[in-house]
């Protein structure tokens, strides 16, 4: 199964999105997804798994989730205790243009997260009741659009970012690691696709490396990523690809042998697929995607 591409609707010059308080269950939940906005997952209620990139995380209230965007993920709610969760999406050129020290990047705790590759943030107490009240108060405005909700709405989610951002920089060298569910053989074979997804990448190979049969190696690594390794290893080229197309040059041919496609044709097919549009009219469209 592919990775879906989630869409977005609402005012194009204030790409920001709030799901407040949402129960989720394994019926209603989106399988493996993908987006060009910046996520912000508060678990509330509930247990449950969450697969974000190449980790699969316990989720449990008072967690945080800070995913960037372009990373692929879905939530896996427990059947008996389902989820129920608030999160925010938005684009990141949406808190950049408010900085106003060339020091600070309202986007840090994503930073972070992706360098660490560690996207789980368990909150102390003072910081979870901070999020649940603005989260309530982003709500209300929403619901009641008064004037200046915009501006109201940009304000709540900075400060949510600047506490965020003070939180982990206090404490990032001390900040618990997530308990690991996958075993160790799938986690490296997640970690080979992730570093070179332009390699060809076989289930023969990877199940030759981990050292088990290919049926057990595919049948666990679609029970945990809900995608065959196909499907995986495309969804990663197409974000490599994603990246290449804003931050350089290259001509979409080239892109596409960097990236490991066969041929721009087959190159082109996947990208509409997965993300609704074609390189060319991504790498045009550069400030939707910022």
């Amino acid at each position: 199964m592919k990775p879906i591409r989630k869409p977005f609707y609402g005012d194009p010059l204030f790409p920001y999105e709030l799901v407040y308080q949402t129960a989720k269950n394994q019926d209603n939940e989106l399988p493996d997804h993908i987006h060009d906005r910046y996520e912000l997952v508060y678990i509330h209620q509930g247990n449950g798994i969450f697969f974000i990139d190449n980790t699969w995380y316990e989720q449990q209230p008072g967690d945080l989730f800070v995913i960037p965007g372009n990373t692929i993920h879905h939530s896996l709610p427990d059947y008996h205790n389902p989820i129920v969760s608030s999160a925010i999406f938005f684009a990141p050129a949406l808190v950049s243009r408010t900085t106003l020290d060339d020091s600070y990047s309202h986007l840090l705790c994503f930073e972070i997260a992706r360098q660490q590759s560690s996207y789980k943030f368990t909150l102390p107490e003072n910081l979870k009741l901070r999020t649940e009240e603005t989260l309530a108060l982003m709500s209300e405005e929403l619901n009641t659009r008064s004037i200046g909700y915009r501006e109201s709405l940009l304000i709540s989610l900075n400060q949510l970012l600047l506490r965020y951002n003070r939180h982990l920089m206090v404490n990032i060298h001390t900040h618990p690691k997530s308990p690991r569910i996958a075993p160790s053989w799938m986690m490296n074979a997640l970690r080979k696709i992730d570093e070179h997804p332009e390699r060809e990448c076989s289930l023969a190979s990877l199940a030759a490396d981990a050292n088990v049969s290919a049926p057990h190696f595919s049948r666990l690594f679609k029970k945990l990523t809900s995608m065959n390794i196909t499907s995986y290893i495309n969804a990663k080229r197409i974000i490599k690809a994603k990246e290449l197309l804003l931050e350089t040059e290259d001509n979409v041919s080239l892109i596409s042998e960097i990236c490991g496609f066969d041929t721009p044709t087959h190159f082109y097919r996947v990208f509409k697929a997965l993300t609704g549009t074609t390189p060319n009219m991504y790498r045009n469209n550069k400030n939707s995607f910022e």
